[in-house]
Order: structure tokens, then C-alpha cells, then sequence
């Protein structure tokens, strides 16, 4: 049984991914091997992992005229909607490359994920109980307004400040429980200083693996399983997935961390962003072989 719901305030957008030999340069023309079409966006990608890995998630965010299918796929994966809005006007896009190591570069178009309105998240956070997660990225707006909400009911705040821009220092970064980061934006917090430096964070570290951080205790870290990659894009927003759904069904920090780092594992060997978030039962499995020495 889950301890907590997760609230998430999150992107939801059309992913169009084009495959190339390397990342195109400034000035530069390329042309793509291949073009995919996928719904994504790291409130998306993250409430889809949530969903498969068995927390009960509630998506907060917005669609535009164009997404009612993205909200279907949400609902498919398990995931509540009942708080995710239609709003005039497109959806949010994400143009991506990936090369042929699996890496990637990532332009997104805020769309209906910059039209959330603060009194629709207020409404929404009206169902949440003290002790449930709010989940925050850095790709809607109502950001701040949903950290004061969540804060005054006691629900504890997790934020993956990505993409890691000017607008984070704006945010009251003082109110936030957990930062889930990777290494770059890990060395933005840093930078920050006050409470966002002091505060607990998880770090994923690419092929060095993931540490989670807190005041008053030793670094808990689980080692990166190694894969051949075919694209990245969604490893970070399956990881914080699977790593919240462990510690909802009562997993410890190494094991939450372990079991997030084998479900990121499984995405990086799969192309697309959300269709490459794997199952429970697929972490299961790879789990079990590993162990085996498979």
C-alpha cells in the first residue's frame, strides 16, 4: 500500500525526435535518418513512470486543443487526470536530436504547460492530505504558487529544477523538501547557495551512477547498471519516477535508489521518451537477472 500520493505539477507535450549522426552545430544544416512523433514532456514522461511503477499519481498541468490523446495515454498508464486542463491553443512541443551514442539536444515550446493557472492548481492541491509529495519541474507555470499551496497543507515538496534557468533562483526554493537533480543542475544549486545548497537532494551521476544527500546523515549511493544506450532523453524522469514510487510503497533510500537506477537503465535502451519508460514487472525482471549475474 502507497504511504502518499504524488500531486504532480507537470509538462505535458508532442515530442518530435529526429535521429542524426551527431548533434547539429550552430550554422549547421543535417540532415535526419529518421523522424518520431511521441507524447512527452518531463511532467508527462514522469507521471508515466509513477503510474507504471505502482504510485498513485495525479497529474496536475494543461493540454491544448490538440492534446485530448495525450491525456488518454496518461489515464492508460494509471495515472489520475481529473486535474489536467484543456486550454486554447496548441499543446506543448519539444523538437529533439538524438546522435548515434544515444545523446541528446532538446529545444521545448511551453505551449498550454505556460497557461496553468495558479487558482486551477490551488483547486487540485484542495485533495491532497499532509504527508502526500508535490512534484514540481521547471517547464509550467503556477510553479511558486503550487510550492505556497503544497507547503500550507503539509505535503512535502520534491523539485526537479529542470531545465535550469534564470527563473529557478525566483522560486521559494527555501520550501522544498527534495531536489532531484543531475550533475549540472546540481552545481546551479550550488551556485545558488542559501537553502537550496543545504537542502537534501538526490544526484544522478550518468555511468558514475546516484547519490542521495541529506542534513545529518552519510551519502547513500546505488552504482549505474551498465547498458548499450540508444537515447537518453527520458532516463532522468523515469529514474524520479520509480525513485518516489519506491519510497511511496515503504522502500529504504538504497533501495529506492537502486531500484530507480535499473528502471533508468531500462529507458536508455529504448528510443522515445515516455514509450520508453518500462513496467514494474520489466524492473522486476531486470532486477532478478542482475542478480543472478545475468
Amino acid at each position: 500500500m502507497n504511504a502518499f500520493d504524488v500531486w504532480n505539477l507537470g509538462s505535458v507535450n508532442v515530442d518530435r525526435v529526429y535521429s542524426l549522426d551527431h548533434i547539429v552545430a550552430p550554422g549547421e544544416t543535417e540532415s535526419a535518418s529518421a523522424l518520431a512523433e511521441a507524447p512527452g514532456g518531463k511532467g508527462f514522461n514522469q507521471s508515466v513512470a509513477l503510474a507504471r511503477a505502482g504510485a498513485r499519481v495525479h497529474h496536475v498541468g494543461a493540454v491544448g486543443e490538440d492534446g485530448a490523446f495525450l491525456a488518454a495515454m496518461l489515464r492508460e498508464a494509471g495515472a489520475d487526470t481529473a486535474h489536467l486542463a484543456a486550454v486554447p491553443g496548441p499543446t506543448g512541443h519539444a523538437i529533439i536530436q538524438v546522435d548515434g551514442a544515444g545523446r541528446n539536444s532538446i529545444v521545448v515550446f511551453a505551449a498550454a504547460n505556460g497557461r496553468v493557472a495558479p487558482d486551477a492548481v490551488r483547486a487540485a492541491l484542495a485533495g491532497a492530505k499532509p504527508g502526500d509529495v508535490l512534484l514540481c519541474q521547471n517547464e509550467t507555470s503556477a510553479v511558486a504558487e503550487a510550492m505556497r499551496e503544497a507547503k500550507a497543507r503539509g505535503m512535502r515538496i520534491v523539485f526537479n529544477p529542470s531545465p535550469f534557468d534564470a527563473k529557478i533562483a525566483a522560486l521559494p526554493l527555501e520550501l522544498v523538501d527534495l531536489f532531484v537533480v543531475n550533475e549540472t543542475e546540481e552545481a546551479g544549486l550550488l551556485a545558488l547557495g542559501g537553502p537550496a545548497a543545504a537542502a537534501a537532494r538526490v544526484v544522478t551521476r550518468g555511468a558514475d551512477g546516484c547519490e542521495s544527500l541529506a542534513p545529518g546523515r552519510g551519502p547513500v549511493r546505488a552504482a549505474a547498471f551498465r547498458v548499450e544506450a540508444v537515447d537518453t532523453t527520458a532516463a532522468g524522469d523515469t529514474f524520479t519516477g520509480y525513485y518516489l514510487a519506491a519510497l511511496a510503497a515503504g522502500a529504504g533510500e538504497g533501495e529506492a535508489l537502486r531500484r530507480a537506477s535499473a528502471a533508468a537503465a531500462i529507458a536508455v535502451t529504448r528510443p522515445g521518451a515516455a514509450p520508453s519508460v518500462p513496467r514494474a514487472d520489466e524492473v522486476d525482471a531486470f532486477l532478478a537477472a542482475r542478480a543472478a549475474g545475468s
